[in-house]
Formats: C-alpha cells, sequence, structure tokens
C-alpha cells in the first residue's frame, strides 16, 4: 500500500524532488504552506513529511525552525538537494524566442547573470513549479519558467538552457518528518535537539562547554526567540553522535546543569551529503 508524502509546494516543486529522492515509489501530497504540510503528518492525512531546513546560499528556512519544536513531530532523517534552476519554456520554443522569465523571486535572484546576459524581463511568482504550470497552461513561445527539471517532466516543458544559477554550489537539506520516534542506532548518527538556558551569566558558554570538553561535534545552532519576549531565547542545535554514546551522555549531562527546558526532535542516521539534482 503506497504511503503519502508531505512536501510544501506544488507538483515539480524542489521540495517534491527530495521527497521523491527519499520515497521514490510513494504517494507525493503536495501542500500550501509549511503549516498544512506538518498538520498533514500530524492528522494522519500523510505518513512523512519532507521539508526544507536550511539552504548553501540563504541559510536557515525560519518557518520550520519555529514551527517543528512544537508540532509534536520527530525527525527521523535528512536528505541534501542540489537546486539546478534550468530555463523551461513550452515545446517547440527556443532560447531567441524568449521575452520574459517567470519564477519565484528567490529563483530570479539566483539566475540575475542570465537574466541580465539575455536581456529577459522578469515576471515574479509565488513559486517555481507554479510557474512551470502557468507557461504550459498559456502555451507563450515567448514565455519561459524557471524551474528544475521535475517541472519541465511533469507539465511537459523543454529544458532550453540548464544550470543558469549563478553559484554552483546551491543545496538544500531537508529533514524527513515522522508521528513516530524512530531512533536510529548508534552509527554514523545525528541528534536534533532543542533548549533554552537558565537566566544565569555566560550560561550558553558553560551550557555547550561539555560539547567541546567531550568532542562532541556540533554541526549546526541556531537561536530564535519564543513567546514575542526579547528574554525567552530557544536554540536548536545539531550534533554528530547518538544519545546513548558515552561523550555525548557527558555533554548532554553537562548541558542540563544550564539549561530549564531541553528535548530531543530525533536521532538519524547522516547523511553523506551526496545531494542530488533536481
Amino acid at each position: 500500500m503506497s504511503r503519502k508524502i508531505a512536501f510544501q509546494g506544488e507538483s515539480g516543486a524542489f521540495s517534491h524532488a527530495a521527497a521523491r529522492n527519499v520515497f521514490p515509489h510513494d504517494e507525493a501530497l503536495g501542500c500550501v504552506t509549511f503549516e498544512e504540510t506538518l498538520g498533514a503528518v500530524q492528522s494522519g492525512r500523510a505518513d512523512f513529511a519532507v521539508v526544507p531546513v536550511e539552504n548553501s546560499l540563504y541559510g536557515r528556512i525560519t518557518d520550520i525552525h519555529h514551527l517543528l519544536p512544537q508540532s509534536g513531530l520527530f525527525i527521523i532523517g535528512e536528505t541534501f538537494l542540489r537546486v539546478e534552476m534550468n530555463l523551461l519554456g513550452v515545446p517547440g520554443a527556443t532560447l531567441g524566442d524568449i521575452r520574459a522569465v517567470q519564477s519565484l523571486s528567490v529563483a530570479l535572484g539566483q539566475c540575475r547573470k542570465f537574466i541580465a546576459d539575455h536581456d529577459f524581463r522578469t515576471i515574479n511568482a509565488v513559486d517555481t513549479a507554479g510557474s512551470a504550470r502557468e507557461v504550459a497552461q498559456k502555451a507563450d513561445r515567448s514565455v519561459a519558467a524557471i524551474a528544475s527539471r521535475f517541472a519541465a517532466e511533469i507539465y511537459g516543458l523543454d529544458v532550453l538552457a540548464s544550470n543558469i544559477e549563478d553559484a554552483d554550489h546551491n543545496t538544500t537539506r531537508f529533514l524527513v518528518l515522522s508521528r513516530d520516534e524512530l531512533h536510529a542506532p548508534p552509527g554514523n548518527t545525528k541528534t536534533t535537539f532543542v533548549f533554552r538556558v537558565r537566566n544565569v551569566p555566560a550560561a550558553l558558554y558553560k551550557a555547550l562547554g561539555g560539547f567541546a570538553t567531550n568532542g562532541v561535534n556540533m554541526t549546526k545552532l541556531e537561536s530564535y526567540m519564543v513567546g514575542g519576549a526579547f528574554t525567552a531565547t530557544q536554540f536548536y542545535a545539531d550534533i554528530e553522535g547518538h544519545p546513548t554514546d558515552a561523550a555525548v551522555q557527558l555533554a548532554f549531562e553537562e548541558l542540563g546543569f544550564f539549561t530549564d527546558q531541553f528535548r530531543i526532535l530525533g536521532v538519524y542516521p547522516a547523511n553523506n551529503h551526496a545531494s542530488a539534482p533536481a
């Protein structure tokens, strides 16, 4: 029986491509917002969700850092997607036919040089996959979309130019979320957790000291306000290691002396960072 995998965006979105890479034989379920994406798993409408958490060019996906800790969902995996921008036109169109390009503003911004070199007029849209769908529907040879090859396949468009982004290291990290807490066995694992430090001098410095002294590599540390208060800060962290590792246990024990809230969001296999293109 096919499972349902929730992602944010329309069919052909980069999140859809990431979901397909993780769950190639399951049914993808597009959602309008991140709230709806997480809600689909919470309600049982979807079995898992695949959501972006950070991008090599634009940093963290703020919405996910705010929504995930309160969602009741657990991280069970990660995947990396190499984001390749392509110029997509209606069948039969050529690069010389194009006068305007349509896409998400962020995608247009990632292709400034290509757009300037061809003197294209830009059309801002809600997302990349939606732009591909609209270009296919309008069937105007002079308008192209900037989107993924996956979107070209779905909407029957031709790839007029490949890899047109300005930077060739644009990669997005995605998390796989589940209603059930499924800890990976000890080995090549990552552990993600959130915590709040006590209101004492140098609390954060002292809280993190145990990771350094015990040789635990912290690969991510993000802070953000909670509850609308400037004095209430929550931290989101990734470490390399498993909670049963002796070094991690010692680091968590020291962390506990200086925090008043701590919760593990997931223990999952570490990806080798080899990203599949979309």
